[in-house]
């Protein structure tokens, strides 16, 4: 058997397979549910502006996606802020106690949280934030520039300190596990990804540049943001900005 065939990753695909014989014959793993949202009740609230996206043909946004790593020192505006959070994972209707949104997440569970690391935006002081959006707020945690810190915990990749802000997105694994067992994890990973996808279709609509990351050392962030690492961790960050030489419609 090759090496690879008996890598931890494999192995998971390989685990959590459904099977036909056996989808309603095995045993159900006991995870107890959590709370689906996360909230920093003592934290200081930002309300950002009402989010007014602008006129764009997503075909175009798809033709104009790229990887952007160098950044302008021109700071983020909050209403592209506001606008590119709700792109990525804002409320847009209610369903019972569900607060739908406009990525998809299986079983509507949402175990993504958004924070930020912001270096560089209007009125917005630096510092790592959390995004409440059931309120559409920035929760500060930790005032201060902690861009340099973000890119040597990323592999040196100096786009985390040079962008105007880097969204970090987290897990919240039980949310999706207490529902769906191991396989859930699967999922987590699905929502990152169409959250990130989200995010980089609207960047181009305003003039802006991104570039998903995915090499960082785990808990060095999750230290930044104050996770455990175990309950929440860190799954997938991105940097956002105005490309460099390259003005702003």
């Amino acid at each position: 058997m090759p090496d690879y065939l008996k890598s931890q990753g494999l192995s998971y695909l390989q685990g959590t397979k459904h099977h036909r014989e056996t989808l309603f014959d095995r045993d159900r793993e006991n995870i107890a549910p959590c709370s689906p949202l996360k909230e920093y009740p003592e934290a200081e609230k930002i309300l950002l502006p009402r989010p007014s996206p602008p006129e764009a043909d997503i075909w175009d946004c798809l033709q104009k996606r790229r990887s952007v790593r160098k950044y302008s020192k021109r700071p983020l505006e909050p209403e592209s802020l506001s606008a590119l959070l709700w792109a990525s994972q804002g409320i847009t209707a209610t369903m019972g106690r569900y607060l739908l949104r406009t990525a998809p997440s299986a079983g509507a569970l949402y175990p993504v949280e958004t924070y930020l690391c912001v270096n560089n935006c209007v009125s917005i002081k630096r510092g790592i934030y959390h995004y409440d959006p059931a309120s559409a707020a920035l929760e500060l945690l930790a005032p201060g520039d902690f861009g340099e810190r973000l890119a040597h915990s990323a592999f040196g990749q100096r786009m985390c300190s040079s962008a105007p802000v880097v969204f970090i997105w987290s897990a919240v694994p039980r949310r999706t596990m207490a529902k769906y067992g191991s396989r859930g994890m699967r999922y987590i990973f699905m929502d990152a990804a169409h959250i990130c996808a989200n995010l980089l279709l609207a960047v181009p609509a305003l003039g802006l540049g991104a570039c998903p990351i995915g090499a960082f050392f785990d808990d060095e962030v999750n230290s930044m943001l104050g996770l455990d690492g175990e309950e929440e961790t860190v799954v997938y960050m991105a940097t956002v900005g105005f490309p460099k030489n390259k003005k702003a419609p």
